[in-house]
C-alpha cells in the first residue's frame, strides 16, 4: 500500500487505541453492571468505578450512570463516545484498512445503537465486544501492509497499558503488555521515546510500582 502519511499513521495509532478502549471499559461495565443496580448498595456506588478508570463523576444516579455512560455521546468519556471516534478513524482509513475490518467497527455501532433501545443493554453490549474481538481478528488476517498492522496493534497495547495502569493491575499482567508493545513498536513507522519505554521498564521492576508515574510514561510515548 506504499508509504503511510504521518497523518494516516496517527489515524491508525488512535484506531487501535479507541476499539481497545470500547472493549476493556465496556467489558469492566458489563461486569459491575449486576451491582450497579442492585437496590441495596450506596446511591454512588459507581464513583468507585469513576475513580477506578479516573474519569470525572458527572452522573445523578446508578440509573443515570448506567444509562449515559454507555450512550450519551456528549459525554468525552462515554463507551458510545469512544466507539464513534475508532469509527471516525476507520472510515477515512478505508484505503489503509478495507472495507471487511471496517465492517466490523460498522456493526460494533450498530448494536450499540440497538442496545441503547434494548432493556436488556448486556446482551447488545456483548455483541458490541464481540465485533471489535473480530475486528482485530480480520486485521490479522486481510490487512497484507505489515507497517499497518503493527501501528493498530501498538495502539492497542499503549492503550491497554494506560487502562491497566488506572486500574493498578499485578505487575505480571503489566509487564506482559509492555513486552508486547516493545517487541513490535521497532517494526512500525512511529517516533517514540525509548527512554520513556525503559523508565516504563524500570517502574514496573519495582517491589512498590508507582502507578500514575507509569500512565504518564504511557501517554507521552510517542510525545518524544
Amino acid at each position: 500500500m506504499g508509504i503511510i502519511s504521518v497523518e494516516n499513521a496517527d489515524r491508525l495509532f488512535w484506531l487501535g487505541r479507541y476499539s481497545e478502549r470500547v472493549y476493556t471499559t465496556t467489558r469492566l461495565f458489563a461486569d459491575s453492571y449486576d451491582h450497579m443496580i442492585d437496590l441495596d448498595l450506596d446511591l454512588n456506588s459507581y464513583d468507585e468505578f469513576c475513580k477506578r478508570l479516573d474519569i470525572p463523576n458527572v452522573y445523578q444516579s446508578k440509573e443515570d450512570f448506567c444509562t449515559r455512560y454507555c450512550f450519551d455521546k456528549t459525554l468525552n468519556d462515554s463507551i458510545v463516545s469512544n466507539l464513534v471516534r475508532a469509527y471516525d478513524n476507520a472510515i477515512v482509513l478505508r484505503e489503509e484498512i478495507g472495507s471487511e475490518p471496517l465492517s466490523y467497527i460498522q456493526l460494533a455501532v450498530y448494536e450499540m445503537n440497538i442496545a441503547k433501545d434494548s432493556e436488556s443493554p448486556l446482551i447488545e453490549l456483548q455483541k458490541v465486544i464481540d465485533n471489535i474481538l473480530a475486528f482485530w481478528g480480520i486485521v490479522d488476517d486481510q490487512i497484507e501492509s505489515e507497517n499497518v498492522r503493527n501501528i493498530i496493534k501498538i495502539g492497542k497495547r499503549v492503550e491497554r497499558l494506560d487502562i491497566y495502569g488506572r486500574l493498578e493491575l499485578s505487575k505480571t499482567e503489566m509487564l506482559r503488555e509492555l513486552h508486547r508493545l516493545a517487541g513490535r513498536i521497532d517494526r512500525t513507522c512511529l517516533n517514540y521515546n525509548k527512554e520513556r519505554l525503559d523508565t516504563m521498564d524500570q517502574i514496573l521492576q519495582q517491589d512498590t510500582i508507582d502507578y500514575d508515574r507509569l500512565v504518564n510514561e504511557v501517554d507521552c510515548l510517542l510525545e518524544g
